[in-house]
């Protein structure tokens, strides 16, 4: 619809990736030598896609709560788990997925806990999400989107923050919400059918 060019304004936190005694490797070599145990390696991968694993945590939560959490976690599983990455020039796509895996697990909970009366629903988080140089009619329109967001079912809205608001193709949104082509587009489309009623 309209409102997609508008959600490009989205804001993206960090500075570039760092040089570091490791920063000219690429991630296929970086994800080499940190299989076989060289820490600095993973920092190196830690420093070049922290602010992209910030970013789509910040993006699809709205908020910055607990996102350093979220990503010490997913950097600290993806380090575990590096033996399983199959395609090591995915690695930036696959902590992608990790990440959103583990906001998933705390929309999930969240939700949950404000049914039952245990937490409020968190504040939109206008700073964390909009460009500076967003003019006041696109911060209430963001901010509208991600209240109605905030209603979803996490798995629609993940969906459709990953199509929309990342613009990523939907090949990539089934890759990155761990499901099929088909199961991202009826997220996607339940979600899009929810924002316009």
């Amino acid at each position: 619809g309209s409102a997609n060019p508008r959600l490009r304004l989205v804001r993206r936190v960090g500075g570039e990736p760092g040089a570091g005694p490791r920063g000219g490797l690429d991630d296929v070599q970086l994800v080499a030598l940190a299989r076989d145990g060289d820490v600095r390696a993973f920092e190196a991968l830690y420093r070049r896609h922290a602010a992209f694993a910030m970013n789509l945590a910040v993006r699809i939560q709205g908020s910055i709560s607990d996102v350093e959490d979220v990503v010490h976690d997913a950097f600290l599983r993806a380090q575990l788990r590096l033996g399983e990455l199959r395609e090591t020039s995915a690695f930036k796509s696959w902590l992608g997925s990790i990440v959103v895996r583990l906001v998933r697990s705390r929309l999930r909970r969240r939700r949950l806990l404000s049914a039952v009366g245990f937490t409020a629903p968190e504040p939109v988080d206008l700073d964390a999400i909009a460009s500076p140089e967003a003019d006041p009619e696109v911060r209430a329109l963001l901010a509208q989107v991600y209240a109605l967001l905030r209603t979803m079912n996490p798995d629609d809205r993940i969906a459709w923050t990953l199509r929309h608001v990342e613009r990523h193709r939907l090949e990539e949104v089934a890759d990155l919400a761990g499901c099929s082509l088909a199961t991202a587009k009826r997220r996607i489309t339940r979600a899009q059918r929810f924002l316009a009623d």
